[in-house]
């Protein structure tokens, strides 16, 4: 596969209506926020995840088939990535669990997981634990944190469970009570980055990479559906191309081309249609605007 020769920039929206787009353990799973602001967060870990589900699905192993070569997903809860190391070491006939692995392995692993996990090829991994390391690899796709528009309000509700979970419970007769917090609606923007050097030089991201990446972003919810999420969609993806390998422009100076305001009058936004996108198609020398949805 031919590695890319154009650096992307794009700039996704999505929004979440009546769900929580991104619990926070650290604040009893409640929507993330700015505390200053309460501007709403999702976590660039929360989308890549989207992204590998996405692609870990369409890669799937149908019964008497062989999954295709290079769409392997490392960050999967089915092993442990140590034992995922040390199956790349096993596949090209190096030594296993010997202490002072030889550069030269090293790197022939790295490359391996390189060549047949797309997350690796895409995102990189930190791969230098356990008795197998197979080394550090930065990725050419880095996704910034996704932030709202807006200021989100968080609405809390109190709902009741019947069925109890322990004998105990039963025997008291109650019926007990817990919590849900959604965002009655929020549009959210995040921006990522695609490294054509990086692709070149260390991972081999390639061309139908590329292609899988954008159907990934545009239907990393749809099979992700569940109550406490509420119904999140992607609705724009705007692509900006460069001619060169290294870029023909600043990513701010790009990213600043596309503007999300609230339309005049509306005070609370509670539908994608509340807001206006102003996009100046005017692209400095070398880069071209694409948008993808």
């Amino acid at each position: 596969m031919s590695t890319i020769n154009n650096r992307y920039e794009f700039v996704i929206l999505f929004d979440v209506e009546n769900g929580n787009p991104n619990g926070d353990p650290d604040a009893g799973n409640m929507p993330r926020i700015d505390p200053e602001t309460s501007i709403g967060l999702v976590t660039d870990v929360c989308l890549k995840r989207k992204i590998r589900n996405y692609i870990n699905l369409v890669k799937e192993v149908k019964e008497g088939e062989e999954r295709e070569k290079g769409y392997n997903i490392l960050v999967m809860p089915d092993k442990s990535l140590n034992s995922k190391f040390t199956n790349a070491y096993e596949k090209l006939d190096l030594p296993v669990k010997q202490k002072g692995k030889k550069p030269d392995h090293v790197k022939a692993a790295r490359d391996y997981m390189c060549q047949n996990y797309f997350d690796v090829r895409a995102f990189g991994a930190v791969m230098s634990t356990g008795d197998d390391p197979c080394g550090i690899v930065r990725g050419p796709i880095q996704i910034n944190f996704a932030k709202s528009i807006d200021p989100i309000f968080i609405q809390d509700f109190t709902i009741t469970r019947q069925a109890r979970t322990t004998d105990e419970r039963q025997e008291s007769g109650q019926t007990e009570m817990g919590k849900k917090s959604i965002v009655p609606y929020g549009l959210y923007r995040a921006e990522g980055y695609v490294s054509a050097s990086l692709a070149q030089k260390v991972t081999g991201f390639s061309e139908k990479d590329l292609k899988l990446l954008w159907t990934a972003i545009i239907n990393m919810f749809e099979d992700d559906r569940s109550a406490a999420r509420g119904k999140m969609s992607v609705r724009k993806l705007y692509v900006f191309k460069h001619q060169s390998t290294i870029g023909n422009a600043p990513a701010n100076v790009l990213f600043d081309k596309i503007e999300v305001t609230k339309k005049e009058g509306v005070i609370a936004p509670r539908n994608f249609k509340d807001y206006e996108i102003s996009v100046d198609k005017n692209m400095p020398e070398g880069v071209k605007y694409i948008e993808k949805l």
